[in-house]
Parts: C-alpha cells; sequence; structure tokens
C-alpha cells in the first residue's frame, strides 16, 4: 500500500515524502519532479501547452505510481483536484491531506517564483487564498486521514504519517 501526500503548494510534501521514505525504506516519488524529468520545467509547459496538458501528464503519472506497491509518492498541488487521479491512487494507497493555514503558506511560496500558477508575484497573496478556498474541500474530500502541519517540523510530520498508516495495516 502506498502512502500518498496531497495538499496546497509550499505545505512540505517533498520534505516529508522524503523523511518518510528515511523512516520506512519505502522509495520515494515526487510527481512534479517526474513530470519534469520527462517533459521539462513545469512552467514551460504551462506557458507552451496549457494547464490542461500538464494535467494529462499527471494522470499518465497517477496511472504507473498506482500500479505500485510500497512507496511514498508527493503529488503536486493539482494532482487529486482530478477525481480519475485521486482514484488511481486511493486504489492502491492512502492519501493524507497535508494541510497548512494561509499565512504558513504565503510565507514558504512567496519566494518561489517557479510555481506557474503564482506567476504574477504581485497577485500571490490574493492567488492563494483563492486556490486555498477552491481547493482545500476536494483535499478533505479524497483524504483518507488530514495532518495539520503548522507549527510542526518535518520529521514530526513525517512520524505522525507514519504512525497513522499503520492504523491501515
Amino acid at each position: 500500500m502506498n502512502i500518498v501526500l496531497c495538499g496546497m503548494m509550499g505545505v512540505g510534501k517533498s520534505s516529508v515524502g522524503v523523511r518518510i521514505s528515511e523512516l520506512t525504506g519505502r522509495r520515494w516519488y515526487d510527481t512534479d519532479v517526474m513530470i519534469t524529468d520527462r517533459h521539462g520545467r513545469i512552467s514551460d509547459i504551462f506557458e507552451y501547452y496549457g494547464e490542461a496538458h500538464f494535467r494529462s501528464l499527471e494522470t499518465e503519472i497517477a496511472r504507473e505510481l498506482a500500479g505500485r506497491d510500497g512507496l511514498v509518492i508527493s503529488t503536486g498541488g493539482g494532482m487529486v483536484l482530478k477525481s480519475e487521479n485521486a482514484e488511481l491512487l486511493k486504489r492502491g494507497g492512502k492519501i493524507f491531506f497535508m494541510r497548512a493555514d494561509y499565512e504558513s503558506l504565503l510565507l514558504r511560496v512567496r519566494a518561489d517564483e517557479t510555481r506557474p500558477l503564482l506567476k504574477d508575484m504581485g497577485k500571490t497573496a490574493e492567488k492563494l487564498k483563492e486556490l486555498l478556498a477552491e481547493r482545500t474541500p476536494i483535499y478533505e474530500s479524497v483524504a483518507d486521514a488530514i495532518v495539520d502541519t503548522d507549527g510542526k517540523s518535518v520529521d514530526e510530520v513525517a512520524r505522525e504519517i507514519v504512525a497513522r498508516m499503520e492504523e491501515y495495516r
């Protein structure tokens, strides 16, 4: 059974995924890194081919990883918004929604100019608030468990997820 991490950009899915991998010996995959390795920079994909094309690449990755077992999968912020992707990932794993409040996320993403959905940095705060309001109910609905990350270290969040995963065995 796979451990699947979902949540907003900047919540720490990649860092926590790496730590879970270290704690459990599972292989770790970051869906955004897989797409970048195969197709180039995400910002370029958005710019030249559009968001719909990027989302189709996410579905390819979801299909690939859902067919494997014993992985830690850090998803891109929008991957589970597409019900097909959520269903694929749920089939072979448990989805953990890593939740953080708006202020925490804003501090983390404000300095990152590579995020295509926050391209106009002058409107970052407004766009982030909009995405958070739009995505949170979806994350909550697809998640098997919710893990609050505010005020916790990467190690604390990773250990909480590993412990909660034991409940599903």
